[in-house]
């Protein structure tokens, strides 16, 4: 083999494709469970009382807690699995939907399709591009970033601009 090691892919045959989408869609559904789990843990009312302390830091009050809670009653069954397949809503969506109560099972099945359909992406992307996928990446990693700092530079600007809700003031 020498000094280069090959390393094994689905696109050359050394890994099962269906098998690479339901390791990495477990994975996902197991770390999107942890977070549930914690959210609802944590729960709404503590939620609200850390908005009261550190809202500014949150960017969120306790009255916005009561809109996200509204808009996540009526929105949760698509935004569930339409947050797995957004660079960086993956993780986060577990949050609200374990603060607000989504029940587990429907969690589970909403978690798992939108992973599944970004995992089977992904996979069949590495799979069709083979050893072309790092050319790609080329261009994805630069607006991944982009997305993210762009997440970041709003969270800066919600931080400076943030004016606690009259309630809590």
């Amino acid at each position: 083999m020498g000094a280069e090691q090959r390393l094994h892919t689905a696109a050359d045959g050394g890994l099962n494709i269906i098998l690479v989408i339901i390791c990495g869609t477990i994975g996902t559904v197991t770390g999107a469970a942890f977070w549930w789990w914690l959210a609802g843990k944590c729960g709404e009312r503590r939620l609200k009382k850390l908005a009261d302390r550190h809202g500014r830091w949150l960017t969120l009050s306790a009255n916005e807690i009561d809109h996200v809670d509204a808009w996540f009653d009526r929105h949760g069954s698509w935004a569930i699995p339409v947050a797995h397949i957004i660079p960086g809503l993956r993780t986060l969506i577990s949050i609200p939907a374990g603060v607000f109560g989504t029940p587990f099972p429907r969690f589970l099945i909403l978690t798992t399709l939108g992973s599944a359909v970004w995992n089977s992406l992904l996979a069949g992307a590495g799979y069709f591009l083979g050893r072309q996928f790092s050319a790609v990446d080329r261009y994805l990693g630069p607006a991944g970033l982009t997305i993210m700092a762009a997440v970041l530079l709003y969270y800066v600007y919600r931080v400076i601009t943030f004016k606690p809700s009259v309630e809590n003031a």
